[in-house]
C-alpha cells in the first residue's frame, strides 16, 4: 500500500497545476496560467510541456521573450517531435515581433512532427511564405535570400489567396 493514500504526490501536483495552468490559458487569463506552469515547472524540471508553456507564458505575460525562447528552445531539445512544442516555440517569436523565424519554426515542425493540422493553421494565421525565387536552392541560400528580398522591395509583401 503506498504512503501516498490520501495525499497528492508531488508528480499529481505537478499535473494539477499544469491542467490549471492549459485552463487558465484557455481563459485567456496568462497571468493566473503562469503561475501553475512555474510550480508545475518546480515539482517537474525536465518536462518539455511544463518548459515549453512557462515559456510561451513568460512571453505573453511578462513580454521576457528572451527567457521565453530559452524555455522554448529546451523543451524542443528534449522531445523534438511534439507539434504543441513548436507552436510555443513559434507562438514567442510572433509576440516578439519575428515573423520569419515563426514560419521557419512552424515549417521543421511540419517535418519533424508530421503534418498537425495545428501547425497548418497556425501557418496559415501568421501568413505563408512565398515560394523561394530559386526553387532548386533552400530558402535559406544567400541567392535566394538576396533575390528574395530584392523580390519583397520590389512587388511588396506576400498576399495571401
Amino acid at each position: 500500500m503506498s504512503h501516498w493514500i490520501g495525499t497528492t504526490s508531488p508528480a499529481d501536483a505537478g499535473m494539477n497545476d499544469f491542467k490549471e495552468c492549459l485552463k487558465h490559458l484557455r481563459d485567456g487569463h496568462a497571468d493566473e496560467a503562469l503561475q501553475h506552469a512555474r510550480r508545475a515547472l518546480g515539482v517537474a524540471p525536465k518536462n518539455p510541456f511544463y518548459l515549453s508553456y512557462t515559456g510561451l507564458l513568460a512571453a505573453l505575460s511578462e513580454k521576457r521573450f528572451g527567457d521565453a525562447e530559452t524555455l522554448c528552445r529546451e523543451a524542443l531539445g528534449m522531445k523534438h517531435n511534439h507539434a504543441q512544442l513548436y507552436l510555443n516555440l513559434a507562438e514567442v517569436y510572433y509576440q516578439a515581433g519575428r515573423t520569419p523565424e515563426a514560419i521557419q519554426t512552424l515549417e521543421k515542425g511540419m517535418v519533424s512532427a508530421g503534418r498537425d493540422f495545428r501547425i497548418r493553421r497556425a501557418l496559415e494565421k501568421i501568413g505563408m511564405r512565398r515560394a523561394p525565387v530559386l526553387t532548386f536552392l533552400h530558402r535559406s541560400h544567400p541567392l535566394n535570400s538576396a533575390l528574395g528580398r530584392w523580390r519583397h522591395r520590389f512587388t511588396g509583401p506576400h498576399k495571401a489567396a
